[in-house]
This record gives structure tokens, C-alpha cells and sequence, in this order.
């Protein structure tokens, strides 16, 4: 593939789509619009809230499509005993992260939806980290379980709002601020001092795994433990595990989300450009049986990858005039490009253009710049 004849973010998306076909899932298209109350329903589940809508010709109030897996779940019909595994590249059209308006955005992923078990949990995570690498090589792959947190938060209180204070807490890391909400709402702060401990861990599967496993067993949260141990083993003998960190501060909305949640960062980018997880409580909002897991790409956040920058426009202006032999202006422009040079042909010299070489039949020389 020539580098030089894709964007930045082509490249990327021409990446992610061969990826993902190769470990065999199908591409999926939808339409640019769906029911503005699909996504009324599940405002919270969106990255933004803020919709761009209008009146269809029946009346009915549309919304251009802010979300895909939204619209899957809408449209799949996967059931149970069957497995759909499928990959998209579709526009949104959400406020974006990059410049705060709404835009039209490319966004990439997969989402895996039916009988989900362990191995399929393990491989929406090791495509995740493989998404990573084809947008840099320095990434970054935080995992976490909801289901092992809420378990440690459920150990420190029952009330459903002061738990929902504890996990804000979590996310931002801010261990203080537990006490001082125990201590509010009367809860011994001791009854914290497990959930601050496995909040306190952060590092590689292989130095961390066995540490979270003992404090798990000693909290009576046995079988979350176990899932999230047996999706990383998918990492087990891959270099890519050295990408791949467990962090609890790693969280997403419980009534959407439950299990295996994931982000992705890459450097040179202040935000996660990837996050995906187990949605099965979505798939029950939405009056399906079966369970799923998936991740989106950002491609919006991926224009502030630092590429190599090109200080040029073209390699070769090649200027002409009435006079100079078509077919020779043809030849000098075919022995350009065939030694790898960009070449633009004009009859006077655009000051804004930026080029490396000028040809100038005007005065019949070859000047360097």
C-alpha cells in the first residue's frame, strides 16, 4: 500500500477494515438515519448527547445516526446459540472531540453479538490492542471489570446513589475523597480499604493478575476474577501483552455496561481513542436475549497522531508554455513519476504551492531549489 496516496486516517481505516476481515468478521452498512428516539432512550450511552434531527416527510421526528452500535443491536436479530461477529466503518454525526462542533466523523470497530463466551471476550480484546498498533506503535491497552468493582463498592455500601459517588470517585482516582464520603453517609471507612486497594493496582497482566486474584478471593468475588483471567489469557506468549495493563479507574456506565471494559490510548493524543467493553445490559434495555462485546475506534481523535510531516505540496512544479511540445511535457512528467516524484504541471508559478524541484520549460532549464 503507498503511504503517500492515503490520508493519514485512510491509512488507518484501510488497516482496520483488512484486520478485522482476516479474523473473519463481516462488514456491516446501516443507513445515515435512524428514529430520534432510539437514541432518546439511551441518551447516557452516547458519547454526547446533543442529536442532529428533523422532520421526516411522514412526520416522523429522524436523527442523523450519532452512534453505531445502536443501530446494530436495532437491526440484528441474532439468536440465541448463534454468534454474529461484525466490523464497521461508518460516519457519525456527533459533536466532535477535536474541534467541538458537530462534524461528520469516520468511526471503525466490531462488535460481536450472540453466544459470548470467554474466547470471544479475549479476542475483542486482543483486536483491540492489534486496532492499537496499526494507528502506532506506542499504545497503550487499559482493562478492567465492572463486575469485579462493583463487586468491592457493593462491600462498602448497599445504597445505589452513594455508589454511584464511589465510582466517580474511582475514575478520577481520588481515593481521598471515599473517606470523606463514608464518613458522610456513616459508613466505616474501613469497610473501603479492599476497594482502594485493588483501585491502588495498576500495571501489566503478568505482575498484577495474581495480586488482584487473592484480594478477589478474600472478597467473595470469585467468578468475575476468573472471566477476566481467562479473556487475557489470550495474551499469554504475545508481545502485545507488555501493551496491556489492568487499571480500575477504568469505568463505564453499569446500566449499559457490565464484565470486560477496555480503552485505548496511543501517544501523542490527550484522550482514549479506543473504548469498547460487554454491553449485555444494553442488549437487555433493548429487549434482546442475546449477550455482547465490542469496541469503536475514534478516528476524529486520531488526527493529532503525529505523522511525518511533509513541508511540501508536490516534489516537481513543472512549468510550460504555449510553445513547449505536449509530447514532451508528457515524457518529463512520466520520467518524474516513475522514479517516485510527485509531479504538477502549470503554466505559471503558484506562489502558495510548495514543491522541491522546479522544471521550467519556459526558459528551457532545470533548476533546484
Amino acid at each position: 500500500m503507498d503511504k503517500k496516496v492515503f490520508t493519514p486516517t485512510e491509512r488507518i481505516v484501510y488497516a482496520l477494515r483488512s484486520l478485522y476481515k482476516r479474523y473473519g468478521y463481516t462488514p456491516y452498512q446501516m443507513g445515515k438515519f435512524e428514529e430520534y428516539d432510539l437514541y432518546s432512550r439511551n441518551k447516557d450511552f452516547l458519547i454526547s448527547d446533543s442529536v442532529i434531527t428533523f422532520t421526516d416527510t411522514n412526520g416522523k421526528l429522524k436523527a442523523l445516526k450519532p452512534d453505531v452500535t445502536l443501530s446494530i443491536i436495532k437491526n440484528n436479530r441474532a439468536l440465541n446459540g448463534r454468534t454474529e461477529k461484525l466490523y464497521y466503518n461508518e460516519n457519525v454525526y456527533r459533536v466532535s472531540k477535536g474541534v467541538g462542533t458537530f462534524k461528520e466523523i469516520m468511526q471503525a470497530g466490531i462488535e460481536c453479538i450472540g453466544d459470548v463466551d470467554s474466547f470471544a471476550v479475549g479476542e475483542c480484546l486482543y483486536l483491540a490492542a492489534k486496532s492499537l498498533l496499526e494507528i502506532k506503535e506506542d499504545f497503550v491497552l487499559t482493562v478492567s471489570s465492572l463486575d469485579i468493582l462493583l463487586g468491592f463498592v457493593g462491600s462498602v455500601t448497599e445504597d445505589r446513589a452513594v455508589q454511584d459517588e464511589i465510582i466517580r470517585c474511582v475514575s478520577e482516582k481520588n481515593l481521598h475523597e471515599i473517606h470523606t464520603i463514608c464518613e458522610k453517609n456513616g459508613i466505616d471507612v474501613e469497610r473501603a480499604q479492599p476497594l482502594e486497594e485493588l483501585v491502588s493496582i495498576y500495571g501489566k497482566i503478568c505482575d498484577v493478575i495474581d495480586r488482584i486474584a487473592l484480594l478477589c478471593e478474600r472478597q467473595g468475588v470469585v467468578e468475575p476474577m476468573d472471566d477476566l483471567r481467562r479473556a487475557l489469557s489470550i495474551f499469554g506468549g504475545s508481545p502485545l501483552s507488555e501493551k496491556v495493563v489492568i487499571d480500575f479507574s477504568v469505568v463505564s456506565d453499569r446500566n449499559y455496561y457490565n464484565g470486560i471494559i477496555f480503552k485505548g490510548f496511543v501517544e501523542g493524543v490527550p484522550g482514549s481513542v479506543l473504548s469498547g467493553g460487554q454491553y449485555d445490559k444494553l442488549m437487555r434495555r433493548m429487549h434482546r436475549r442475546s449477550n455482547a462485546v465490542g469496541f469503536a475506534v475514534y478516528l476524529d481523535m486520531l488526527e493529532r497522531v503525529d505523522e511525518e510531516y511533509d513541508p511540501y505540496d508536490v516534489d516537481v512544479l513543472l512549468l510550460y508554455d504555449e510553445d513547449t511540445d505536449p509530447a514532451r511535457l508528457r515524457d518529463e512528467m512520466e520520467r518524474c513519476i516513475n522514479q517516485g516524484e510527485s509531479v504538477r504541471s502549470l503554466k505559471a508559478d503558484d506562489k502558495k504551492l510548495r514543491y522541491r524541484r522546479l522544471i521550467n520549460y519556459h526558459s528551457r532549464r532545470d533548476t533546484d531549489e
